[in-house]
């Protein structure tokens, strides 16, 4: 799926159609560079699952918990991750696990604990200042 917005808000709404296809357990993976729209993205999810909590990037916490309606979703964010193995210290398998919703930012940060089963998001930016291609691979 290739979709293209102009707006952060649209960015948001594609994240929430998006949405209505997630299940318990699922994993999204984010790629994008840096101001490309992940978080922007995100919130768009959180605000569909039924977050109700200000959603912000973990960049310095790693991740970040909100409950939804129907599961939790967890927000992680592995710029800052140097070694993958500080994944294991923060619980990133028992995440996995849990049954909640996990949302990865910089995933390559962290490919060797990462499922095989997940969705990966990818987020461009275009000419325009807010124009943003966004694909969406189910893995």
């Amino acid at each position: 799926m290739e979709l293209k917005t102009k707006s952060s808000g649209e960015t948001q709404n594609a994240a929430k159609e998006f949405a209505a296809r997630l299940r318990a357990g699922d994993v999204i993976l984010l790629r994008g560079e840096m101001g490309a729209g992940k978080t922007v993205f995100t919130k768009g999810l959180c605000r569909a699952l039924g977050v109700e909590d200000y959603v912000t990037s973990p960049t310095f916490t790693v991740v970040n918990e909100y409950e939804g309606k129907a599961f939790p979703i967890y927000h992680f964010d592995l710029y800052r991750i140097e070694d993958e193995d500080e994944l294991l210290e923060i619980g990133l398998e028992e995440y996995l696990q849990s049954g909640g919703v996990c949302i990865i930012e910089w995933p390559q940060n962290g490919q060797r604990y990462l499922p095989e089963h997940r969705y990966e998001v990818e987020l461009k930016k275009e000419d325009g200042a807010n124009d943003r291609t966004i694909v969406i691979l189910k893995r």
